[in-house]
């Protein structure tokens, strides 16, 4: 059974204190995570995600907010990591003692489908993870993707003289929390060299970064990716009181526009009100260095 997590004294936080590491968020998440043998990494994710769904304009949230969103994410994460219970590891291990692997695409999508904040897998994905050596679960892994962001790839072609279809995206990352420190910057530096030998076609590694979601891009710092530009926020959406992409709107819908779905009778269409920060992209070229870019010339694409 599923408890509730434990009240914080606090009445009243922001959007910006429930993303900020040390807040009495992240007290109320390990709370409710260590009583519900739940991973707390992905119950932050998963409720910062969906605390914008209930945020005043200014970002503000009551307490009773937080701990009821942080109690719908519980009960979601521990059916997911239920469902899947057999890929998730509970061993911890050195990092020097995982084994790089490319991995299969069904455990994959299993995996991501259910425990990524996405809640889905991108398909013609190459998938690659570090496993244990014991029982080759997967510790940290990372689906790779031809890019498809039209508008960043015309800004990679036009400023850093990148073709979209020489660049590959960094489309999904997930890291259980028995993964050992640095796992997803080493998981990245051996993706880039796997790139670098077998796919001569592929210039440049990208992904996206949500700040929203409590992310600020430190692995992909410390495996040398660098901040080349940023898109500009959007309201996140919501079908009946859960998170859903553009992209998940489409496949269900057939169509991601908001006029047409909050006309379908049955079905409660919602966007976040508070304003949003916006995603970085980081790049990486797969051969030499990566070049930084003066803050000047960082630029803030339009979604």
């Amino acid at each position: 059974m599923l408890t509730h997590p434990v009240e914080t004294t606090v009445p009243r936080l922001s959007l910006d204190d429930c993303r900020r590491p040390g807040s009495p968020f992240y007290d109320q998440v390990r709370a409710a995570a260590h009583g519900n043998g739940l991973e707390p990494r992905a119950l932050t994710v998963r409720t910062l995600l969906h605390l914008p769904r209930v945020a005043g304009y200014r970002g503000s949230l009551s307490r009773r907010q937080i701990e009821t969103e942080l109690h719908h994410s519980g009960k979601g994460l521990h059916r997911d990591q239920t469902e899947i219970q057999s890929l998730i590891p509970f061993k911890e291990f050195a990092l020097q003692d995982l084994r790089f692997v490319e991995y299969d695409a069904g455990k994959a999508a299993a995996v991501l489908s259910r425990l990524h904040y996405l809640r889905s897998a991108r398909p013609g994905s190459r998938n690659f993870a570090l496993v244990d050596p014991i029982d080759g679960l997967p510790v940290s892994l990372c689906s790779v993707s031809p890019l498809e962001w039209v508008r960043v790839g015309r800004q990679l072609h036009s400023q850093f003289q990148v073709p979209r279809e020489r660049a590959w995206d960094i489309s999904r990352v997930y890291s259980f929390d028995v993964a050992p420190k640095n796992a997803i910057s080493y998981l990245l530096a051996k993706v880039r060299n796997v790139f670098r030998i077998e796919m001569r076609d592929v210039d440049l590694l990208t992904t996206a970064v949500d700040p929203n979601l409590g992310f600020t891009g430190t692995s992909y710092r410390s495996a040398n990716w660098q901040h080349w530009m940023s898109i500009q926020a959007r309201p996140y959406l919501y079908v009946d009181r859960r998170y859903a992409s553009p992209r998940q709107l489409r496949e269900r819908f057939g169509t991601a526009n908001l006029v047409e779905l909050k006309a379908r009778p049955g079905v409660l269409i919602e966007q976040s009100r508070a304003k949003l920060l916006d995603s970085m992209i980081f790049c990486c070229r797969v051969r030499g260095e990566t070049e930084s870019v003066p803050l000047d010339d960082l630029r803030v694409l339009r979604r």
